[in-house]
């Protein structure tokens, strides 16, 4: 049985599914319109390019919804990769931190000897 969670989401697709179709027939509507012999009537065209980009707006937001709920979904959530690489770049800068302490530690027994 499909949780209430996974027929939300089946249910937002189907409706940007629908909102897709009006989209394609709204797009259709207009070259129609657009090709009227008579000329276009641009109160109609207007209100089919509003509901259109209304649709494409809705359907923006709906599809951006769904894939940032799917990516929550972390399969590689164990996965090490960032802390190890994380953990490599901290060694390497204490390496170098190191490298330039013993440089003026150097510098200072240098200097302290020519005194």
């Amino acid at each position: 049985m499909d949780s209430p969670t996974q027929n939300t989401s089946l249910q937002r697709l189907q409706n940007v599914e629908r909102r897709i179709v009006r989209v394609l027939e709204l797009a259709g509507m207009v070259m129609n319109e657009l090709s009227n012999p008579m000329g276009p009537r641009k109160e109609l065209i207007n209100n089919h390019c509003r509901e259109f980009m209304q649709l494409i707006k809705d359907i923006q937001v709906t599809l951006r919804d769904e894939i940032k709920s799917a990516c929550e979904y972390r399969p590689f959530e164990k996965c090490d990769y960032s802390s190890r690489i994380s953990n490599e770049i901290c060694y390497k800068k204490l390496e170098y931190v190191i490298a330039q302490l013993d440089g003026m530690k150097q510098t200072i027994n240098e200097y302290h000897g020519g005194v």
